[in-house]
């Protein structure tokens, strides 16, 4: 049977044979037994309602094994036998060119090269699910094959609710993910509506297909780290250490952006497995388990000023901790462990092995969650003694922050406030997205590495001449990314699909993507282009410990930036559209939209592409300008002038010291 065979019979009727469990892939944690006797049977009658009656016999205690062993069903019996990676688009089946591009997406996303656990679905981020079982996959897999530009898939939390009529201008896919009622959105609720098969938590790019390795977040943590340093130094990067933690997903992306910054990364990874795929595939150059020898290479490299990454396999409080015991100069600091899943493997405690934390984090839940707070006060301290010698210490966007000051650390001001900033507040905010500067990406859809190169051309073309006349205010900006996009190639990033990232504004994603569209239309582009972003940007996530952490008005706790930004890509041309309850700080901490918008070079891909990614970047600066952000201001009145239809209510400043002492003298 061919692949495309395979796809287009989704659920097979005969049963494939069941297949062993690999002990050589990175599987997720087993998650904690949450489920009442009751639960368990309506989570075992919510698998079984996927499969044909007459194979629930064989399968029902399948899958109550697996719900024992594994705290979720995940169907291991149905992943496919052939391999998951992002083909070239013509080799999927398809009604719909539009489709097909969303199955090669949903591949890269389950690529065991890209994905952290590959065989449960899971992308990123410890619990980032593209799907919640393999018989979605299956099934979402087939719809797409079949369906026209006349019809639109509706996405439940993973699961494939149907084909619906639509329209050739509608999205060909609308994904939701983990929606849950706020009454019922607890961290108890998400792990049991979860396990009975009804949510998922999507993260950012991992649920709604548009994540492209830890090259998605290469960039943005090459500017932040090339704008930590300047916060410190005036003289470079060079010979400046990093130190941080977390090689998994995301945070895989730390060691090579910081090499690429020019700097020393030193970061914690405790698990082995991870460890040795990032140094596998080049993205971290030194392992170490020994805190003195890595000490040691780390001032060799301080005194050479080289640009190097150093992995300890370890834990990160003992690094922490060593470092402030022999009072060490550090420069810069964070942590990227998924603290937005911090009972269920996001964070490792201290005084326990790999092995020990899995086990203790099922069997005693309430004592492992002790642990990690335990540890999180104690990191907490050690980077407070650093900081105090002159280290700058931020928060990565993972909660870090959050969960420490929940776990009774040191690390809250006396008006609520943390001590150290969020990167947004200090760096992203001011500098990136209240201009309008976000992670544009796309895939190149014929898989082939010469369309990339040409593609990275005519981006850093297109920056060039935008630089020429850009305004005073972003020119920093604009340097920084066109030096990034003419370096790209040459820093081995690609992990998956033929895709690149770089953060533009409005006008150069318009002006790029439109480029892109005419290079297709004349050939010098052999096949379709994806366009996306992350989340993680101006307009499409309400999330007030990150992307809108420098919102001041009190409106960062709403969500409606991203409600607005998603219904509205999906009426200006988006391909596809996804709205997620959670992701980067975790469930109930965020709300987040995304999108993916297909190039052919088709006159109508110009007409979506100008007025799409115009919505998807303003409706944020429109926001961001409301709450009285002066960038933001800026960025939406020279949109303004720009677009005459653009009419945008802009805030009027108060006086200083006009309020002050009223309310004390009214209440």
């Amino acid at each position: 049977m061919t692949f495309k065979d395979e796809i287009l019979l989704g659920i097979p009727d005969r049963l494939p044979e069941p297949q062993p469990y690999d002990p050589d892939v990175n599987h997720a944690p087993v998650r904690k037994d949450i489920l009442s006797a009751d639960e368990k049977h309506l989570a075992l009658k919510n698998a079984l309602r996927y499969f044909d009656k007459k194979h629930h016999a064989l399968l029902a205690p399948e899958f109550a094994e697996e719900l024992r062993k594994y705290g979720r069903i995940y169907m291991y019996r149905f992943r496919p036998a052939y391999e998951i990676f992002a083909r070239p688009i013509s080799e999927y089946p398809y009604q719909s060119i539009q489709a097909a591009a969303i199955m090669l997406m949903i591949q890269n996303n389950l690529d065991p090269a890209v994905a952290q656990h590959p065989h449960e679905l899971i992308t990123y981020g410890g619990n980032g699910a593209v799907f919640q079982n393999w018989a979605q996959y299956l099934i979402t897999m087939k719809y797409l094959a079949e369906m026209t530009n006349e019809q639109t898939l509706v996405m439940y939390s993973g699961h494939p609710m149907g084909l619906f009529p639509s329209h050739v201008w509608a999205p060909r896919v609308v994904v939701t993910n983990g929606m849950m009622i706020p009454n019922y959105s607890g961290q108890d609720d998400w792990e049991r509506y979860n396990a009975l098969g009804v949510t998922q938590y999507g993260q950012m790019t991992a649920g709604s297909y548009m994540y492209i390795g830890p090259q998605g977040i290469v960039h943005g943590t090459t500017i932040t780290v090339l704008n930590a340093a300047r916060k410190v130094t005036s003289d470079g990067i060079a010979g400046k250490v990093f130190v941080t933690s977390g090689l998994g997903g995301m945070s895989g992306a730390q060691a090579k952006a910081t090499v690429i910054a020019g700097g020393i990364a030193v970061i914690a990874e405790i698990n082995p497995k991870v460890v040795k795929k990032r140094h596998d595939q080049g993205w971290v150059d030194e392992v170490y388990t020994d805190l003195d020898k890595l000490i040691h290479r780390m001032i060799s490299a301080q005194c050479g000023r080289d640009a190097i990454s150093l992995a300890y396999q370890g834990n990160v409080v003992d690094l922490w901790e060593k470092f402030a015991e022999d009072e060490l100069q550090i420069e810069l600091g964070s942590d990227q462990t998924s603290l937005h899943n911090p009972w269920a493997g996001g964070y490792y405690p201290a005084g326990l092995t790999f092995e020990e934390s899995n086990e203790l984090m099922v069997k005693d839940p309430a004592k492992f969650k002790e642990e990690v707070q335990k540890s999180l006060r104690r990191q907490i301290a050690a980077i407070k003694k650093l900081t105090d010698k002159g280290m700058y210490f931020w928060d990565y966007g993972n909660a870090f922050l959050l969960e420490a000051s929940r776990a009774g650390a040191d690390i809250v001001n006396p008006d609520g406030t943390f001590t150290y900033p969020s990167y947004v507040q200090d760096i992203m905010g001011p500098l990136f997205f209240d201009y309008g500067f976000g992670p544009f990406r796309w895939v190149c859809t014929s898989g082939n590495p010469s369309d990339l190169q040409v593609t990275d051309e005519i981006a850093a073309s297109v920056l060039e001449e935008i630089a020429a006349h850009a305004p005073k205010e972003i020119e920093m900006q604009m340097r920084d990314n066109i030096h990034w996009i003419r370096e790209a190639g040459k820093n081995n990033l690609i992990v998956g699909s033929q895709a690149r990232i770089l953060y533009a504004d409005c006008e150069g994603r318009t002006k790029i993507a439109a480029a892109f569209n005419e290079a297709i239309r004349k050939g010098r582009i052999s096949s379709p282009v994806v366009l996306g972003r992350d989340h993680h940007d101006v307009s499409g996530t309400d999330s007030p410990y990150r992307e809108t952490s420098n919102i001041y008005d009190g409106s960062s706790f709403t969500a409606d930036m991203a409600i607005q930004n998603v219904i509205g890509d999906s009426f200006r041309g988006a391909t596809w559209v996804s709205i997620h309850n959670g992701g980067g700080v975790g469930w109930g901490e965020v709300i987040n939209g995304g999108f993916g918008m297909l190039l052919d070079g088709s006159e109508e891909a110009d007409w979506k592409l100008k007025t799409m990614l115009h919505w998807d970047v303003n409706n944020g600066i429109a926001r961001r300008a409301w709450a009285r952000n002066d960038e933001a201001v800026f960025a939406i009145n020279r949109a303004m002038q720009e677009n005459p239809q653009l009419k945008v209510t802009l805030p009027k400043k108060v006086e200083e010291g006009l309020v002050e002492g009223l309310v004390e003298g009214l209440f």
